[in-house]
Formats: structure tokens, C-alpha cells, sequence
């Protein structure tokens, strides 16, 4: 069968960043610098800069720039230094991976592929590279299909292919249900976590294995690596096919001064090398690093163990729940001991043991569960080197899928288990988690920093007290240092597209966020692996709506000053205002793109039909 990413085959995954310690202490200088400055500049801002003619709109922007700036500090103690953990030869047997020796054997593997409506052929693709899996060591390995689909074409590829088959009568929990289901049915030691479209390269096993000769070592998270993001295509070329070629000439020589540019490449902003190489890498020193699902690999005790004690709090504190409201309605001081004792035996059948959470983000619930665990201190590492492939989200529906389960998921367990109260987690650990929920609140303050210019341009009202040299004089070096910052902390890595796309989220991260604050769960809906036909301009009216009012209000408020019809502008306060708006619409413009591009008409797949999408959808 013809895939659209065979072209993209023979691709070779980045290499991972190299650690630079001058880089690394000039990050930290200038992320320091530019925290004092943002808090000299937010106490400036808050007691000496509010526009009291207007506090209506002066407190909402001083409010989100609080806001982002407690993101600043949250986002510079993730990246303040790196600490990679030494990479160890793989274990020639299970004694070295454990603390109390036992009869010796080889290390066994699981290798588990969770699937539910994927076709067979691009579920093939991922067995058979599983299958190249190599280790200079005896090792039993096993690799299973687990199919929520109950599909019998999936049984037959896996007789075919001769692994093994799981299926199961219904879908409860849906993928975590579904690692549960497998983890009753295997015994590896250890378990390799893939999506259906993950493509293990055979050195997987044989560099990350070694981590866990440290016996706290419970999981080991490799990089994700999109190997089909669309190559794009050359500015030159571009404007010469729509153009012709004195076009094509004329994109040369811009070429010339500002160096490539290239259209259409990873159009929605997919690429995770920053979260990946940066983030999660940048997370080991706190032992912070969480697990992301796929192209995880996880230490059976530690899953086992962690749900347990899990499952024994669980059923503990509702029991204890249950026996204070009997006492309230009683007014008795104690529960009779043979109605506890039946009331524990009922929350015992009623609550399911889950060594993998029954929640959208299971893998971000099972890392905090393991990382709060106070008896063992289980470890995570951040291992640096892509170890297998995946496909990315290749349209704007199938993103907004993807990207709503993630933001949901996140602001559902920061409001009802927030790790910043988890008892068995370090302060470090706490912040690191806290900096991954802070940001999928951003929509709340993102809203605001896209609506200012526009009500600045269309009232003329200021939200400081004046923007003269006095703001600029505290405003500009924290601006200043924050790029600065970001550059040499991020050093090789492009940034700015990640940014804006951020930005531009903000419909999806409020959506999600709306959904956990009316008690609606997040849907469990699979990611699409084919692309979607079509343009989805109905996905982006709101990135519209912000491009087109910050367009037309600046282009309203430039004319009112010009011509002196309307208003009090000051000529500060449109430049400001411009560069500000100018930003927001470059930001709208790369989603509303993304929702316009389509792959080469070669190239296309068939369509999938979109009701399959609903996996779990309650």
C-alpha cells in the first residue's frame, strides 16, 4: 500500500543538541537579569504605571502580564541547566537491573502497540521495524498487538507476522484500559509503550536499557520524532510556479539578504524537538521528566508497585469520605465496625485497580503517581537520542484533535489532582509539573495581550498611564533580555514558530479549559493517521476575527492621527501598539495557513470517514 510519507523514508532524525557549558551559564546570566528586570518592571508597572482614568482595561493587561511572567519563571527554572544522566551499557541479565539478586536470567521486553481503528498496513509498518529490534545480549523479547478495534484483519496480520494478539470485550478506559488489559495478560520485565504508527529503530532497547542498572529508575522517556513533516518549499520556487519567473528572481535576492526562507514546512508547528531536546532533556536534573506515552519505556515493578499504593490511597480515602458523612447524618462519633468493614469490602469491588490512570493524559497521571510515590523515589530520565519514528497530525481537524486531549487533559488534572499539593514530590518536581499546567491555563491572559492593541487603536485610550520614555526605559530591556534569553537557551533550535503557535492555540486551550470547568470529561478521540481533505477555515474564526479587527483598528487609528479626526493617539503609542498588533496577526496568519495547506495533489490519500474519530467521545 502507497503511504503518502514514503518519500519520507530514508529521513535521518536530528541529533540531539550538544551540551555547551559557556552556553549554558551565558542562559543563565541572562534568564536572571531578565527576572529582575521583569519584576522591577511589574512593580513599576502595578504602582506607579496604571492608567486610573481606565482601570478597566489597565487591570486586565497588568493582570496577564503577571500572569506571563510567572510563566517566565516557571519556564527558566525548566531550562536552567542541563543534566544529561550517563548513558550505561545494556544489562546482560535481570540481577543487574534490580536490588535484591534472584535466580539469574535474561532481561524480557514487552513491546506493546495499543490500536483501535488504524489500518492494518500502517500498523505492519511499525511491527516490522519492531521486529529489527536488536541487543548484544540473550533477551526475550516479545511484541503484542492490542486491538480495542476487535478487528479480525488486525488478528490475522499478527499470525502473519507471528507476534502476539490481545483484544478484550469492551473499551473501558480506552488506551490506558487497554495497557491494563495487556499488563494482566504479559510478564517482561520491562514494557516498551508505542502508538500504532511508531517505528522503533532497532537500537531502542540496547541505549536505554542500561538506565535501569540504577534500580529507582522507572521509566525512560526517548524523544518523539515526526519523520513526515512536509519538506516545504524554497520562497524562489514558490513564486515562481504561482508568479512566473521574474518572481522567482525576486525571491533569489531576498534570499540573498535575509537568508532561506522556506514556505509550507511543518505548517502546524509539530515539530517536538523544543519540547523534547529542551524541555523534558532540561527536566532530568529535577527529576521531573514525564512520561509522553509513546516511545516510553517503563519498568513493570514500579508500574505495579506505584498502582497498588495508588489503588490502597484511592479506596483509603474514600472509605474515610464515605464514614464522615454516615457520622454527619448519625451523629455518631464512630462507625459500627462490621458496617465499615462492608463498606471497604464495597469500594474494594467498586473501584478498579488502574496501573495505567483511565484518564486522556494517562501518561502524565502515571508519571505523577510514581514520582509522589514516598516509599520507593522512583526515578525518570530524559533519555537524549531519538530511538523511533512517528507520524505527525497532516491536517488542522486532526491537530485540534490532538492538541484539545493534551490541553484538556493537563487543566483536568491541575484542577482536581494537582501535583503542587502531591505530598511525595520535591519542590523542584512540584514547579516543574506546575510550568507544564501553567501554560495550558494561557488562553486566560493570551486573550487579553490579543484584544489591547485592538482596543487601543479603536478608543485611543491608553492601559498605562502614558507611554513615554519613562515606560519604554523599563519596558524595552525586559523585552529585550527575554529574547536574549530564550535565544541562547534554546540555542540551535528555532523558536519563534512555537511561540506564535501558542498564541494562536488560544480557541482549543479555552475550549479545553471550558470543558473541565463545566465537570465534562475530555474526550478519548484517536489522532487521525491519514490526512484530511479539505480546508478548515471553520476551525480559525477566531484567528480570523484577531487578524482581521488588529488589521482594520490599525489601520483606523493610523488614518484618526494622520488626519487628527478622532482621539488622543500618541505617536508612542502607535508604534508600540503596531509592532504589538503586527505580532498577533503574523501569529493568526501561521494557523489560518495551516488550516488553508494541503499536501501536493500527487501525493494525496484517500479520505477516512470522520465519525471514526470518536473514539470514546462520551
Amino acid at each position: 500500500m502507497d503511504f503518502y510519507f514514503n518519500e519520507f523514508e530514508k529521513r535521518k532524525p536530528p541529533q540531539a543538541t550538544p551540551y555547551s557549558l559557556p552556553r549554558e551559564l551565558l542562559y543563565q546570566y541572562l534568564a536572571t537579569c531578565n527576572i529582575c528586570l521583569g519584576l522591577w518592571y511589574l512593580i513599576w508597572r502595578w504602582g506607579f504605571a496604571l492608567n486610573y482614568d481606565a482601570m478597566w482595561f489597565s487591570l486586565p493587561l497588568a493582570f496577564a502580564e503577571s500572569c506571563a511572567f510567572i510563566g517566565t519563571i516557571l519556564f527558566t527554572f525548566n531550562l536552567w541547566k542541563t543534566k544529561d544522566e550517563p548513558q550505561q551499557s545494556p544489562p546482560n541479565s535481570i540481577n543487574q537491573c534490580i536490588k535484591e539478586p534472584m535466580d539469574d536470567r535474561p532481561v524480557s521486553v514487552d513491546i506493546l502497540f495499543p490500536t483501535y481503528d488504524e489500518e492494518p498496513e500502517l500498523v505492519a509498518l511499525s511491527i516490522k521495524d519492531a521486529l529489527k529490534v536488536t541487543y548484544p545480549h540473550d533477551i526475550e523479547i516479545r511484541i503484542f498487538i492490542l486491538d480495542d478495534g476487535k478487528r479480525p484483519e488486525m488478528a490475522q496480520l499478527a499470525a502473519d507476522l507471528n507476534v502476539e494478539y490481545i483484544t478484550r470485550d469492551s473499551n473501558i478506559g480506552y488506551k490506558a484500559g487497554n495497557l491494563r488489559n495487556a499488563l494482566e495478560q504479559t510478564y517482561g520485565d520491562f514494557i516498551v509503550i508505542c502508538d500504532a504508527d511508531t517505528r522503533p529503530f532497532p537500537s531502542i532497547l540496547s541505549n536505554t536499557l542500561g538506565y535501569f542498572k540504577d534500580p529507582d529508575v522507572a521509566w525512560v522517556q526517548t524523544p518523539q520524532w515526526f519523520f513526515d513533516l512536509p519538506a516545504g518549499e524554497r520562497l524562489p520556487l514558490w513564486l515562481k510556479r504561482r508568479l512566473g519567473t521574474p518572481f522567482g528572481w525576486l525571491g533569489s535576492a531576498f534570499e540573498k539578504l535575509y537568508g532561506p526562507v522556506t514556505l509550507g514546512k511543518d505548517p502546524f508547528a509539530n515539530d517536538p524537538q523544543m519540547f523534547y531536546d529542551v524541555i523534558q532533556r532540561r527536566r532530568n536534573w529535577a527529576n521531573a521528566s514525564f512520561c509522553c506515552g509513546a516511545g516510553s519505556i517503563h519498568r513493570r515493578e514500579a508500574v505495579m508497585e506505584a498502582a497498588l499504593r495508588s489503588y490502597s490511597q484511592q479506596i483509603s480515602q474514600e472509605h474515610d469520605a464515605v464514614e464522615k458523612q454516615i457520622r454527619k447524618l448519625t451523629k455518631e462519633k464512630q462507625v459500627d465496625s462490621s458496617i465499615s468493614s462492608n463498606l471497604r469490602q464495597e469500594i474494594i469491588f467498586d473501584t478498579e485497580f488502574t496501573p495505567y490512570k483511565f484518564h486522556v493524559s494517562e501518561d502524565i497521571y502515571t508519571s505523577l503517581i510514581l514520582h509522589s510515590d514516598t516509599e520507593r523515589q522512583w526515578r525518570s530520565i530524559q533519555h537524549p537520542q531519538i530511538e523511533s519514528k512517528m507520524l505527525s497530525p497532516q491536517d488542522l481537524q486532526s491537530w485540534t484533535v490532538q492538541r484539545f486531549k493534551y490541553s484538556g487533559g493537563s487543566i483536568d488534572i491541575f484542577m482536581n489532582d494537582n501535583p503542587l499539593f502531591k505530598k511525595g514530590m520535591s519542590l523542584k518536581q512540584k514547579l516543574m509539573y506546575g510550568a507544564s499546567f501553567w501554560s495550558n491555563l494561557s488562553a486566560i491572559w493570551n486573550i487579553i495581550f490579543l484584544a489591547c492593541p485592538i482596543v487601543y487603536f479603536l478608543t485611543s485610550i491608553a492601559p498605562v498611564s502614558a507611554y513615554d520614555t519613562t515606560f519604554y526605559l523599563h519596558f524595552l530591556p525586559f523585552v529585550i533580555t527575554a529574547e536574549l534569553a530564550m535565544m541562547v537557551g534554546t540555542w540551535g533550535i528555532a523558536g519563534y514558530q512555537g511561540k506564535t503557535n501558542f498564541l494562536s492555540f488560544f480557541p482549543v486551550n479555552l475550549k479545553a479549559l471550558w470543558t473541565v470547568l463545566r465537570g465534562k470529561k475530555i474526550s478519548f478521540p484517536t489522532t487521525p493517521k491519514n490526512r484530511q481533505q479539505g480546508r478548515f477555515l471553520h476551525l480559525v474564526i477566531p484567528q480570523i476575527a484577531v487578524l482581521a479587527l488588529s488589521a482594520a483598528s490599525m489601520g483606523f487609528a493610523w488614518y484618526a492621527y494622520s488626519a487628527q479626526l478622532f482621539g488622543n493617539y500618541s505617536l508612542g503609542g502607535l508604534i508600540l501598539n503596531s509592532f504589538w498588533a503586527l505580532n498577533n496577526m503574523m501569529a493568526m496568519w501561521g494557523m489560518i495557513a495551516a488550516a488553508c495547506w494541503s499536501p501536493p495533489a500527487s501525493n494525496e490519500p484517500s479520505q477516512v470517514n470522520v465519525e471514526e474519530l470518536n473514539y470514546g467521545i462520551d
